[in-house]
């Protein structure tokens, strides 16, 4: 009886193992060892994404490939090829299916003509629905039948009847996609008042958070018209050079700090990091602008100024 019931069990058990088991929808395909990962422009939003190729599919720097993004098949371009590393594990990286070909290139020349027809109907059935929405882009996607709008707006609208018109005239799927007016400079792209082309829509679209802070500590006029960019808001080339000037004023004397100089007391206005400068006033109205390597930290912390290297920067000024 034991017998029995133990073969049976075997039996059981050899037959789960060969039954189809249940599972959830399929995740992401596990990432082959020999991939190779590329950073990839995508040329209508100008986008960066980071995109694997198979090792046998040769690619070099500007090639056009045809590759997955959030919205779905799309042309991009190669920038670099990217070594793996442990801070990247966690970036999703986008499947590149193919270098484009010249009928791919051909047909998003082909989309483009389109688009601008597409915009325009577009534009006409908003005005229709009375919608305070601003239209910004439209898009074919190249390997997809599917043609996305994307608009601002300072507030959520409701483009459900829109959308059915849009239907009925393209008998295709549509996409409406709300973005910021930072993503409609990157997106359109254009002049800024250093006289180059927008950072964001040429150099690098990672559109980092930018303070005003940020132009205090680089000395910067808070003239809004000055460190503002056409989309309104402050200029993302003030991060550029945030972290070297965070971590040069780390080691001067703080704005406000103040020095007796010649039996007169003098407290630091500026500090120029550019001309390696500290700018100090005095409580008589007198200025003056002294070099960094004047200035010394004591053993307890304190900040001196070297009375011997002042006297003699004094005498040859």
């Amino acid at each position: 009886m034991n017998q029995d019931n133990h073969t049976a069990t075997r039996e059981e058990t050899a037959a789960q193992a060969a039954a189809p088991q249940k599972s959830g929808p399929p995740g992401p395909a596990p990432e082959s060892p020999e991939k190779r990962i590329y950073l990839v422009k995508m040329i209508h939003s100008h986008e960066t994404i980071v995109g694997g190729a198979d090792a046998n599919l040769a690619l070099t720097v500007g090639d056009d490939v045809i590759v997955s993004s959030k919205h779905g098949k799309d042309l991009g371009r190669i920038l670099i090829p990217l070594e793996r590393s442990p801070e990247s594990e966690g970036e999703d990286v986008q499947t590149i299916h193919r270098k484009a070909s010249e009928q791919d290139l051909k047909r998003f020349e082909a989309n483009r003509v389109k688009e601008e027809q597409a915009f325009r109907v577009c534009q006409k059935k908003i005005q229709e629905h009375n919608l305070d929405m601003k239209l910004v882009s439209t898009h074919y996607l190249l390997d997809e039948s599917k043609v996305l709008f994307f608009f601002t707006a300072d507030n959520r609208i409701d483009f459900r009847e829109l959308v059915k018109d849009l239907v009925a005239v393209f008998k295709m799927r549509i996409e409406l996609r709300q973005i910021g007016v930072r993503d409609e400079a990157r997106v359109v792209g254009g002049i800024g008042i250093c006289g180059r082309a927008f950072c964001c829509h040429s150099v690098n679209d990672r559109l980092n958070p930018v303070s005003i802070k940020m132009a205090k500590e680089q000395n910067i006029s808070l003239n809004s018209l000055k460190i503002s960019g056409p989309c309104g808001r402050l200029l993302c080339c003030l991060g550029y050079e945030h972290d070297f000037y965070h971590c040069e004023k780390k080691n001067l004397p703080s704005e406000g700090l103040q020095f007796t100089v010649n039996n007169e007391s003098f407290s630091i206005t500026e500090i120029n990091v550019l001309t390696r400068t500290i700018r100090l006033q005095g409580n008589g109205g007198r200025a003056m602008q002294l070099p960094f390597n004047l200035f010394h930290l004591s053993e307890e912390g304190r900040w001196t100024i070297d009375q011997k290297l002042l006297s003699e920067y004094l005498a040859g000024t």
